[in-house]
């Protein structure tokens, strides 16, 4: 079902933009299809969707223009001069046009769906970039809905505010009181008036929109036929830029010359003063800051997704088109002013366009129509991205009742929220002191677009083939780089505030939201990098120094292995880690593959115990081939396993260590549990109910309920050897609780944690050798374990077997050096073993260590044979010892014993040598019986053998 999420969402997607069905899916509640058409868009009722036009150019024409065009192109033109100015525009639209081939190449990708620029950064980068995204851009639309409201007010103000005390109305029409308060006051009433029309739904907004669309284009005509038709004349300054002059004599007045060289000339250059209406000295970011508001209303188009008709149409053709053409209307009216207006003109009156139309009220008519539609524009374009959080459950509870809509899919809770949000804004009280807020805001969220653009397309991944192709990484790195830039130019403190927000939202997001079924596009980074990684990891180049483990697990039942698995991840020491899973059957005779649906449950049980590891399931007729399966196949490249790990072969009863306490006692250990109660179950508890009887012996990997008999599973050992792989038997782990002993609550050391380890083969008892390749292997497996963090305060004891007739000293010294040339900090203790060593000769009729002699009577077959037992004494790696079949049970039995009387206290764990098996298979049922003796009873204990040099004294 995973595997087509993507494709049923594609085809879902696609079917709601196209044919609008009027229902959701039988079955599943409207707030629960992830990915999918939306519900409510699709209930009874709907109005139809809007086309390009109307759904995309006109609200992002609109939104561009709004209060720079009317406002704020004299203020651009009059601080930073007509050559900055144009280069402003053009850095601007440099940043924008890269961000807008990114918006292009994301929205023809695939069936977009609401939620504007957070949907789509969201399903390309995943959720924790998209939900911090999104927040970033509600609060930015937000911000700059509010921006427009206080511009639409402060227009206002201009025409019909009453001048302050002393100073007299240049205008009859000055009637309404002016102040913080009373600014506040329309502010408030404008933003009630956008909250309604958003109320009632976006095609009424849309409706709103074409009729103002109209308006403003006409007024922008007015605008230039004024410059031609209009003559020279002085204008009167507004009272507010005449009462706060920053020279000793405030002018009053100034002059539209029309097309003149010399206003030209006076224009050219920057003359940056302080601000009228913030009193703030002006600087190149902070106009670049009110300019760049101009430049925001790109994503007004995209903001509206859910409610075209073909998004991934629309939104690419509608958006550059209205790029285009307020690039070179906000061009042209800059050259004009500059040509036209007297410097003092451009910086102290900001609506000076309707002093020199050819009919006033046209621009305060345009102004009002463009900034009230632009304020619009922000706070449904908010309302839709909170609603798309919502929708998406990324914050849990805290968004859950702005999901709910009306009748007509209008998600009026959601506009309640914006507009809330609206008005706090508002205290703010001046345009230009939000400004570097949103556009800080605004280039944070078209960095992010350009980031998951490029992401996309770094990936690789084939599925990402958008129509539009006239984009590439370095238009995507240009965006960033450019947003980045401005960002900390215009305001490094509020750039650096914004940036370490939206960290803290995606970690927030990462650690508290569910995992979600769009895709990490994280994920297809890794591939892409791990895989060339991976190519580039020669095995040619492997060097002992650099050697770690790479283990692969075989498990049987993660319920009665919990304590092995947790153990072994320990011990890797970061290297490779793959859980190994063989299930019993023929894939002839089954209708379909088994084990692709329990890889969820084994991937939940790594994550439930928190640790690093790979799975890897197989099916075979045997266990035996199943594992041969897995150390031939597993891992890629340099990345292989080369120590196997079994569970030893005896007739302890496991225990379930992963029983889920809300579940029953039936319900978590019947096998015969009815099929529908299992699937209600988390996937955690999908795997089999462990045995309750011992009449059948089990190494951990034994299924469908057949016998592996002690020969199979000796061969199991013997093939692993074969193959060059070190073996690792584990006794005593189905209770082995990791945290209960790192920190024995009632330790009479105060918490003392030992690791034991035998170097010797004491399978072997005519040697005492501890220099081996497996004993070198012992050492080193026990040192990676006390290199563990939580292993770090465990002391290391090693048990020095010594024979009557040696120097122990000598002995003690000797290991002690081999000891400190490996860096290796352990503790010696000499054990003397001749009472064992004297039973096993015994038995052999001899006291001596080996045969002086040989008998008369022994055939030339035993004495080739005892020949080449002392011939290969001190090889053990290749060497089958045939001296183990006639080790007795007393002896055995005395080396258990031995090893008991060493531990005071006891260990957590015990290492202990781990002869080859016999070369005769008929004597491998007696070699398991050896080490079951051998073992008996020592609790968490390791049987190792080693086939390979791991350590080495260079450096």
């Amino acid at each position: 079902m995973t595997e087509r999420t993507p494709l049923l969402h594609y085809r879902l997607s696609t079917s709601v933009n196209e044919s609008a069905p009027r229902t959701p899916p039988a079955g599943r509640p409207p707030d629960q299809h992830p990915g999918g058409p939306r519900q409510r868009s699709a209930q009874a009722g709907q109005p139809k969707k809007l086309s390009t036009f109307v759904g995309v150019v006109i609200p992002t024409l609109l939104s561009m223009f709004s209060v720079v065009v009317f406002l704020r192109i004299g203020f651009l033109v009059g601080q930073c001069g007509l050559y900055q100015a144009i280069a402003m525009l053009l850095v601007a639209y440099f940043i924008i046009c890269m961000t807008v081939l990114s918006v292009c190449a994301i929205s023809t990708n695939g069936a977009l769906d609401a939620g504007g620029a957070y949907y789509m950064i969201s399903r390309a980068l995943g959720p924790e970039f998209g939900g911090s995204i999104g927040i970033m851009f509600f609060l930015a639309n937000v911000c700059g809905s509010a921006l427009f409201v206080l511009g639409l007010v402060e227009a206002i103000i201009d025409t019909f505010g009453k001048p302050e005390d002393g100073i007299v109305a240049t205008s009859p029409y000055q009637v309404l009181p002016s102040g913080y308060w009373w600014s506040l006051l329309y502010a408030t009433g404008i933003a009630l008036l956008c909250l309604l029309v958003c109320l009632v739904g976006a095609h009424i907004y849309a409706k709103a929109t074409f009729i103002i669309f109209l308006v403003v284009m006409f007024v922008l005509g007015t605008i230039f036929i004024s410059f031609f038709a209009v003559r020279p004349h002085i204008i009167l300054l507004p009272s507010s830029a005449t009462a706060n002059g920053t020279g000793p004599v405030s002018p009053t007045t100034a002059n539209f010359t029309g097309f003149k060289l010399d206003t030209l000339v006076g224009n050219l250059w920057a003359d940056y003063t302080v601000d009228y209406t913030t009193k703030t000295m002006m600087t190149f970011a902070t106009v670049f800051a009110v300019m760049f508001n101009g430049c925001t209303g790109i994503m007004a188009g995209s903001n509206m997704s859910g409610d075209l008709k073909s998004p991934s149409y629309s939104i690419p053709r509608g958006t550059i088109t209205a790029v285009i053409f307020t690039f070179i209307i906000y061009n042209l009216l800059s050259v004009m002013v500059a040509c036209s207006c007297d410097r003092v003109l451009l910086q102290r009156d900001y609506s000076f366009l309707r002093d020199i139309n050819v009919w006033k009220p046209f621009v305060t008519i345009g102004v009002y129509s463009s900034t009230l539609s632009a304020a619009m524009s922000n706070l449904i374009g908010a309302s839709r991205i909170l609603y798309a959080l919502a929708r998406d459950d990324l914050f849990g509870k805290v968004l859950s009742p702005a999901k709910k809509t009306s009748l007509s899919g209008n998600p009026w809770v959601s506009v309640l929220i914006s507009w809330f949000l609206v008005q706090l804004v508002l205290f703010s009280g001046k345009l230009n002191t939000i400004a570097s807020i949103v556009t800080i805001f605004f280039l944070l969220v078209y960095a992010a677009v350009d980031l998951a653009c490029l992401a996309l397309e770094w990936a690789s991944a084939p599925n990402f083939r958008p129509t539009f192709r006239y984009f590439t990484w370095h238009t995507c790195v240009l965006g960033i780089v450019g947003c980045a830039i401005m960002m900390f130019l215009i305001n490094a403190i509020y750039a650096s505030a914004s940036i370490a927000f939206m960290l803290l939202l995606l970690l927030l997001i990462h650690y508290l939201s569910p995992t979600s079924s769009w895709g990490y596009i994280s994920q297809a980074l890794i591939f892409h990098q791990v895989r060339k990684y991976l190519l580039m990891l020669d095995v040619r180049k492997d060097h002992v120094k650099f050697w770690r483990p790479q283990v692969l697990l075989m498990v049987s039942n993660p319920r009665s292995s919990v304590g092995l698995i947790t153990f072994i991840n320990d011990i890797k020491k970061s290297g490779l880690y793959v859980l190994g899973h063989v299930q019993l059957g023929d894939l002839n005779n089954l209708p379909s593959d088994p084990l692709q649906c329990q890889y969820d449950s084994w991937l939940s049980l790594v994550d439930h115990l928190n640790i690093k590891a790979f799975v890897n399931l197989t099916l075979a007729d045997s266990v035996r081939h199943g594992v041969q399966h897995l150390l031939f196949i597993s891992g890629l490249g340099g990345m292989r396993p080369n120590t196997l790990v079994l569970g030893f072969y005896d007739n302890c009863l496991p225990k379930d260590r992963l029983v889920d306490p809300t579940l029953s006692t039936c319900q978590a250990t019947d096998p015969l549990a009815p099929s529908q109660e299992l699937e209600q179950q988390p996937p955690l508890y999908h795997f089999d109910s462990v045995r309750v009887s011992s009449n059948r012996k089990d190494y951990g990997e034994s299924g469908d309920g057949k016998v592996l008999g002690p020969q199979e599973y000796v061969a199991i050992i013997a093939d692993a050897m074969k193959m060059l792989k070190n073996v690792v038997l584990a006794r005593y782990f189905d209770t082995f609780d990791r945290t209960h002993v790192l920190s024995p609550p009632s330790s009479p050391l105060k918490g003392a944690v030992y690791i034991d380890v035998w170097p010797v083969n004491l399978l072997r008892p005519d040697s005492c050798s501890y220099v081996d390749t497996c004993s070198l292997f012992l050492l080193q497996l026990a040192c990676i374990l006390n290199m563990v963090r939580a292993w770090r305060k465990a002391t290391l004891r090693l048990f020095l077997c010594v024979e009557e007739g040696r120097s122990v000293r000598g002995s003690e010294e000797k290991l002690g050096q081999l000891l400190k040339d490996l860096r290796i900090k352990a503790r010696i203790y000499p054990v003397p073993w001749d009472q064992q060593v004297a039973l096993h000769w015994q038995r052999q009729g001899t006291r001596g260590k080996k045969q002086q002699s040989q008998s008369p009577d022994t055939t030339n077959e035993e004495q080739k044979q005892s020949t080449d037992e002392e011939e290969d004494v001190d090889d053990y790696v290749n060497s089958f010892p045939s001296n183990t079949t006639r080790l007795s049970d007393d002896y055995l039995s005395a080396v258990n014993k031995l090893i008991l009387d060493q531990a005071r206290p006891p260990p957590a764990v015990r290492f202990l040598y781990l002869p080859r098996p016999p070369a005769d298979t008929q004597r491998y049922a007696a070699f398991l019986h050896q080490l079951e003796l051998l073992t008996q009873d020592l609790g968490p204990t390791l049987l190792i053998h080693g086939v390979t040099p791991v350590i080495t004294t260079d450096l």
